[in-house]
């Protein structure tokens, strides 16, 4: 044995399957296939496969490495996508950003993660230049713009287009074990400051098979994706899936609705994600009867419940269309229930059963499972599960303690193993398909100088699902108004978790502790959304 060759990297290598093989091997099996559509341009899997191969090629040049942090701050566009691979190329991690984040938030994103580089929008460049102004000085070195007038990018910043014509002489081979991490994502949890959610190959390939499986997708599917690539619903239970299959991948800028009809009908798309509230944008545009929709079918939904009259719209509307529920959350990578198109009828309401690789509980504080029809929490097994929070050892051991992923969120199981969502274990607030954490904006609430308590939590709204609203008690001898406080909020938050609503009252319900009884508050402040 002593004499003989070492093996161990040449196998490593030989069986490698991570994000990075993906692209590359579809465009292997499949080079002449369209790949993706963006605006009037076209690309098969072969040459989106060369964009990433030359922009990775440039990415190694000016110095980035496995193990990396580069954070990508951006709409919906070609670039992103072709910068995501290019990182998963060279064992990079990519840092997808929410773009509707303002500078401090995305600082501190940047400072968290350890990122060494960042590529931004050029509309975006403003937060993105503020946040690093935030930062020590040469902490992010690496600096790409993406659009914006060619040969004009500030100065620090590099044109991605220019790394696209990188004359790729070859990318070091990397080698890159199937649970190292490849990608950092940010989720706005209970606490103030949103947490890093650290994923592997092994975690996004075992969610792509569920996805791939629990949506009865193929390669001969042609996809429209609207919803932020941020995101992981969009990027990791759509886009990338479809890039494994060999499926046509429709890119558009964003959710707009006239936009997303015209798509379906110009591509003859067969499948479309959308949360409810996109779905229920393009039932009420009057552009939906006027397009030829009839190749769609097949139609997904998460992040939040679809109301029933808008299931029953939608099946008599879109009658070839199925619907698939997903439920999940970023750190499942992300998909862990469905409810495929024959189960909505008898259960319009349930999150489905576990999907292919995952296993799912409800237990009760002592992480016991439940009988059928108990709330409790809702707890996950799974290869899908990820590696942890980044630099975060006690909130990962209290997230999987017992040997299970422990989702936060509060269902019951039917006597059938169908999962019914009912509650956010500790006030997550879900708006327009993005987490709001109430203590973050209590946080913010709280730095006013005319604020004594705070309390944040969601309420029912028939269009955002559920909009963020504030109880908020002022100082003696001080009374903010409500239009004062949500501007306050509006300077340090994204737009998305400033509240809609702010009430200014004397007092806050407690329990016997002082623990602020914010279910109550919810009572009480119910009909707010009616008020407009």
């Amino acid at each position: 044995m002593g004499d003989e060759p070492d093996a161990g990297a040449a196998v490593g290598a030989t069986r490698g399957q991570t994000i990075a093989d993906l692209l590359r091997r579809t465009a292997a099996r499949l080079p002449a296939k369209t790949a993706l559509v963006w605006g009037e341009r076209r690309e098969t899997f072969a040459e989106l496969d060369a964009a990433v191969g030359r922009t990775a090629g440039a990415l190694a040049a000016r110095g980035v490495a496995k193990g990396d942090r580069v954070a990508l701050f951006s709409r919906n566009c070609r670039e992103f996508v072709v910068v995501y691979f290019a990182l998963a190329r060279l064992g990079a991690i990519s840092v997808p950003v929410n773009f509707m984040l303002g500078a401090e938030e995305l600082a501190y994103v940047l400072d968290h993660s350890g990122a060494t580089g960042l590529v931004a929008q050029d509309a975006l460049l403003a937060p993105a230049t503020a946040a690093l102004a935030a930062l020590a000085p040469g902490r992010v070195r690496l600096r790409g713009r993406i659009g914006g007038p060619a040969g004009a990018a500030p100065d620090g910043w590099e044109d991605v287009a220019a790394w696209e014509a990188h004359q790729h002489t070859g990318v070091p081979g990397v080698l890159l074990g199937e649970d190292e991490p490849v990608q950092l994502m940010y989720t706005s949890g209970t606490e103030s400051r949103p947490k890093g959610a650290v994923l592997s190959s092994r975690s996004l390939i075992a969610n792509y098979v569920s996805a791939i499986e629990g949506g009865a997708m193929t390669g001969d599917d042609i996809e429209v994706h609207a919803l932020p690539l941020y995101h992981c619903a969009q990027l990791h239970g759509f886009l990338t899936p479809d890039v494994y299959l060999g499926a046509t991948s429709v890119v558009l800028p964003g959710p707009d609705p006239v936009a997303i009809l015209r798509a379906v009908e110009r591509e003859r798309a067969t499948k479309l994600f959308c949360p409810p509230t996109v779905w229920v944008a393009l039932l009420r545009s009057p552009e939906f009867d006027r397009h030829d929709l009839s190749s769609l079918r097949k139609g997904y939904y998460g992040a939040s419940a679809m109301p029933r009259e808008v299931l029953a719209e939608l099946r008599r509307r879109l009658p070839e269309m199925g619907l698939t529920n997903f439920y999940g959350q970023t750190e499942m990578s992300p998909v862990a229930t469905v409810l495929r198109p024959g189960e909505h009828a008898a259960r319009p309401g349930s999150a489905g059963r576990p999907v292919l690789n995952v296993e799912t509980r409800v237990v009760d504080d002592a992480g016991r499972p439940v009988a059928p029809g108990v709330t409790g929490e809702i707890v996950h097994r799974s290869p899908q599960a990820m590696l942890g929070y980044w630099n975060d050892p006690r909130r990962t051991a209290e997230a999987f303690r017992g040997g299970w992923f422990h989702s936060g969120d509060l269902g019951f199981l039917d006597d059938e193993g169908f999962l019914y969502v009912v509650d956010r274990k500790k006030d997550m607030i879900k708006t327009g398909g993005e987490n709001v954490s109430g203590r973050e904006v209590e946080e913010v609430l709280h730095r006013h100088p005319g604020v004594a308590e705070a309390a944040v939590f969601g309420i029912a709204h028939p269009y955002w699902v559920e909009a963020v609203t504030a109880a908020v008690v002022p100082r003696d001898g001080v009374r903010p108004t409500p239009e004062e406080l949500i501007a306050h909020c509006r300077a340090h938050l994204a737009g998305f978790k400033v509240p809609k609503y702010v009430v200014v009252t004397g007092t806050l319900p407690k329990n016997p502790s002082g623990k602020i009884l914010k279910r109550r508050l919810r009572e009480e402040y119910a009909s707010l959304a009616g008020s407009g």
